[in-house]
């Protein structure tokens, strides 16, 4: 695939380091000649330096054969405007563009083929929103995330003496919830994979993913860890784009107050919000967080645009008594450097953003893609595709599909119905398979198996 990536910072990089290593054709485009030189140095890339929006520009990065435009400069409306230009002079196919201002999402109909022709808004502040909005739902949850419309949802939980599975084989889990239809779909102990079957233990401290009916998810995390209360008091520091959207989402379901540094910017985002109370401040204050009860705290993240800042404040809140801790990384080398112990969870924008990209760019008809610890796995919802005799999939028992070690199977959804999936499971036609892959290496066999041409 032909895809041309407008801007080399922080998300365009990372976007080309996901896709580079799947035989894309890539050009990048940006202002700042270093970048470029950077990212050629170390990927096999074509770069044009230019403004992303100017035509000249674009054709000489090859949009008149491209198959794919993303568009994630830091300025919303060159993103627009490149894909307006890439629509009407040069049919480009599939346009992606990132914007991050709230305004532009009061008018629903802005980005249709009529009007800003755009196949795909990306907004990673809106990302990131509903990923909190999903944890705080799930108390004890490290990740949640939604398949098949939110009727199945992937989970993610640390393992703790006093669930009871722990120490017990997991096909017990069946015997405790005899008619569920969740699946543990990958257990990661001490930094190494393991592929899970009915008589792998589980262990205290193991992170366990596990793919469930939403129905279902709470009853399963109580046999992995004892249940814990639900959230009710929040503090976020950094009133920024994410800070207000975040705020706005929760204010009328949790006692939410945000910490914001600028005084002009707290007294403007106080006139936004109903609920929420603003304090004008910095979220590394000691005293301020005291003053403010950090240790009755439920939830702290910090989600200013500073790494360093966010991971100092949220370590400080720790300490001070917050039942747990969250910061926003830009950084991924942050997350493997910083102790659980010290900061709970870390979210990425980046890699959220890029999950809602790949799902463009994959083979095979994939609707929903997640990109997992630091991008090294994916989690996939793919359509089946074919006619039995003729589909690698569709009409085949799930232990005669040869299945790469490493994908596991996780759930099926045929029309509303939830189906766990067993060795006998057959998938047909129109059937959404939900997988884990612990390698995203495996993601083009699969997309292979999943393809639309395999009933042809």
């Amino acid at each position: 695939m032909k895809i041309i990536i407008l801007g080399a910072g922080q998300v365009g990089s990372s976007v080309l380091a996901s896709l580079a290593s799947e035989t894309n054709d890539i050009m990048v485009v940006d202002t700042q000649p270093a970048l470029l030189k950077e990212l050629q140095d170390r990927y096999d890339i074509g770069t044009v330096q230019g403004h992303a929006a100017h035509p000249t520009i674009l054709a000489r990065a090859g949009a008149a054969n491209a198959d794919m435009l993303i568009a994630v400069t830091s300025d919303d409306e060159t993103n627009m405007l490149a894909c307006q230009i890439a629509d009407i002079l040069f049919k480009v196919p599939k346009k992606v563009a990132r914007v991050r201002a709230l305004e532009y999402f009061a008018f629903p109909g802005m980005f249709t083929p009529e009007t800003i022709a755009i196949d795909m808004v990306i907004s990673p502040e809106q990302i990131v929103t509903e990923f909190i909005e999903r944890l705080l739902e799930y108390p004890g949850a490290t990740q949640v995330l939604d398949f098949a419309d939110g009727r199945v949802r992937l989970v993610s939980v640390s393992a703790r003496h006093g669930g009871p599975l722990i120490g017990r084989e997991i096909k017990e889990l069946y015997q405790h919830m005899p008619n569920a239809h969740a699946r543990i779909t990958a257990i990661f102990r001490k930094g190494q994979s393991v592929i899970p079957n009915g008589k792998t233990v589980i262990e205290d401290g193991d992170e366990v993913f596990f793919v469930a009916s939403t129905t279902e998810i709470k009853d399963v995390m109580r046999e992995i860890r004892e249940q814990e209360q639900p959230y009710k008091r929040l503090i976020f520091a950094g009133g920024g784009h994410i800070g207000k959207r975040v705020a706005q989402a929760l204010e009328h379901r949790y006692q939410v107050k945000i910490i914001e540094k600028d005084r002009k910017r707290a007294k403007k985002i106080a006139g936004d919000l109903q609920k929420a109370v603003v304090l004008a401040g910095d979220g590394s204050d000691r005293e301020l967080l005291l003053s403010e009860n950090i240790e009755n705290t439920d939830i702290f993240c910090a989600i200013t645009n500073d790494d360093e800042a966010n991971i100092m404040s949220a370590m400080l809140a720790k300490r001070l008594g917050a039942r747990r801790v969250i910061s926003l990384i830009n950084k991924s080398a942050y997350a493997d450097i910083i102790d659980s112990s010290q900061v709970d969870l870390m979210i990425s924008p980046k890699q959220a953003t890029i999950g809602a990209l790949l799902r463009f760019v994959r083979e095979g008809d994939v609707v929903q893609v997640y990109s997992l610890r630091n991008g090294a796995s994916e989690a996939i919802e793919a359509i089946a595709h074919g006619k039995p005799g003729v589909s690698k999939v569709v009409g085949i028992p799930i232990n005669q599909i040869k299945i790469p070690s490493g994908v596991v199977m996780g759930a099926l959804v045929r029309g509303d119905e939830v189906i766990q999936v067993h060795h006998d499971t057959i998938i047909e036609e129109g059937d959404h398979v939900i997988m884990f892959l612990l390698d995203k290496k495996l993601i083009s066999t699969v997309g292979q198996m999943f393809g639309k041409d395999t009933d042809s």
